[in-house]
């Protein structure tokens, strides 16, 4: 068996870079800290907190095409932040930005004292962002299916 050490990196492809950088440079740079690796026309990436992120332009065929969460493909993304408050104050400064919130933060059933909140970029792809005390699920014995709780 392989472990996974976390994921590396992920590659958002959006309608424009031009149209999405000042709202991934807000969420990524100037909220999270992530040092820009890659600013040019068609690209924006940045890393830190052990992982990347980076958006793309899209084809130019498909540059008119909207994300829909339910086609195959990603649903959304969601950070770990590291306390309710940062979460809060992630749902604030994403609000003061003008992003699109669909949920303030709130606890979810999905593990205990899951907190999270959710919004979306510029062409709808959803971004959630969560506090769950120690390891969450992770604590579960390996191998074990999880299920809901709540």
């Amino acid at each position: 068996m392989i472990e996974a050490n976390g994921i590396a990196h992920i590659q958002l492809t959006v309608k424009s870079v031009a149209a999405s950088r000042g709202f991934y440079h807000r969420l990524l740079h100037e909220t999270f800290g992530m040092a820009i690796q890659y600013d040019a026309p068609g690209i924006f990436y940045c890393i830190g907190g052990r992982t990347g992120v980076l958006i793309r332009d899209a084809a130019p065929e498909h540059a008119r095409t909207p994300f829909d969460q339910w086609r195959i493909g990603l649903h959304h993304f969601c950070f770990r932040l590291r306390s309710r408050e940062d979460v809060d104050a992630l749902h604030a400064s994403m609000r003061a930005f003008g992003a699109k919130i669909i949920r303030a933060g709130e606890e979810g059933p999905w593990a205990p004292g899951y907190y999270s909140c959710l919004f979306e970029d510029p062409d709808g792809i959803r971004i959630e962002a969560l506090f769950i005390p120690g390891s969450g699920n992770l604590d579960r014995i390996k191998d074990k299916p999880l299920t809901p709780v709540g």
